[in-house]
């Protein structure tokens, strides 16, 4: 009997970190979200959420399906790689276009671990049944069988002192928490999860703008290192109209060597596309609401929502790096 991995249930973003009575919370990991099949015969699929292939790029994820999982299991969970105390995006990204030898050489390198967090085919379709139930069932799967790393059971929790407990995590990469509704089914395509994403507000120097001095659209943003060197942190949402008059009467053309002139910005993660860019005098600081999805380098992953340009902060006082030395 053939079956097929359904269409990837998703989510709506929320405001509050508030657990409500009849949903339950796991945490929001800084991966790449995946789901995994193990056929009959030997057959294995890990894709990503828009349907790509990537089993080859995941040897290791691939070999642990084959020895430890029964046929005709259907899994939905998130590809993480750990380094240097902290979950990195950035390794799982360089790991998605390679194949044969750099994929298994990679593998050393960065070994991935796949974070399961639902069941939706155990020998049968189980996407009818409520949450509460497949959970069990991925529980015992993992009790029974004895699933080992790299396959790791995501927590989960209807306590809501342990969910806040959990957002304690952000310094290793957490981003945030998941609900789901105890009573419902696995809806193919559906947004009736909900996540919640930590965001703190800081401070950042405006660098350079996209679109026109006196129209910007987008800045970049910047912080000093511990050398004092400005260090490219990010990129902001589009600035509302209000936003991008108010800054455009503060930008100025830089009156000597930028400390980013030469360099080329990246319009995104996963696209090779280079930003048009103007640089500008950094002497602006923006305050700002991030997330807490960086790469080793501290630069924020996810573009950054303006809040108010603050003329009451001199630049020299955004530094990269914490009092404690680690990355903001």
């Amino acid at each position: 009997m053939t079956w097929s991995l359904p269409e990837p249930m998703l989510t709506v973003a929320v405001d509050s970190p508030a657990l409500s009575a009849g949903w339950a919370a796991e945490p929001k990991w800084d991966g790449f979200r995946a789901q995994l099949a193990v056929h009959a015969g030997g057959r294995v699929l890990l894709r990503s959420r828009q349907g790509t292939d990537m089993t080859s790029a995941f040897p290791e994820i691939r070999e642990a399906a084959l020895a430890q999982l029964p046929a005709d299991t259907g899994l939905d969970g998130e590809l993480v790689v750990w380094e240097s105390g902290r979950l990195a995006f950035e390794r799982l990204q360089q790991r998605l276009a390679l194949r044969g030898t750099g994929a298994v050489d990679a593998a050393r390198q960065w070994p991935a671990h796949y974070v399961v967090f639902d069941l939706v085919h155990a020998g049968r379709n189980v996407t009818g049944w409520p949450y509460a139930q497949r959970r069990a069932a991925l529980e015992a799967l993992f009790a029974d069988h004895g699933l080992a790393a790299p396959l790791t059971l995501c927590p989960s929790t209807t306590d809501p002192a342990v969910a806040r407990g959990w957002l304690e995590w952000t310094a290793a990469g957490l981003e945030g928490l998941c609900f789901k509704r105890l009573d419902e089914p696995y809806v193919r395509g559906s947004r009736s999860w909900r996540k919640y994403k930590v965001r703190a507000t800081t401070e950042a120097i405006v660098g350079a703008v996209t679109g026109s001095l006196t129209a910007p659209r987008t800045v970049l943003l910047g912080r000093y290192d511990a050398q004092g060197r400005l260090q490219y942190t990010g990129r902001s949402t589009t600035l509302s109209q209000a936003a991008g008059r108010a800054l455009a009467d503060l930008l100025t053309p830089p009156m000597g060597a930028h400390p980013w002139q030469g360099w080329t910005f990246s319009a995104g993660w996963g696209t090779q596309r280079a930003l048009d860019v103007l640089l500008v005098e950094p002497d602006v600081v923006m305050e700002v609401a991030v997330d807490v999805a960086r790469d080793s380098a501290g630069r924020w992953r996810h573009a950054v929502r303006p809040h108010r340009i603050r003329t009451d902060i001199d630049v020299a006082q955004v530094p990269l790096f914490g009092e404690d030395g680690t990355s903001v």
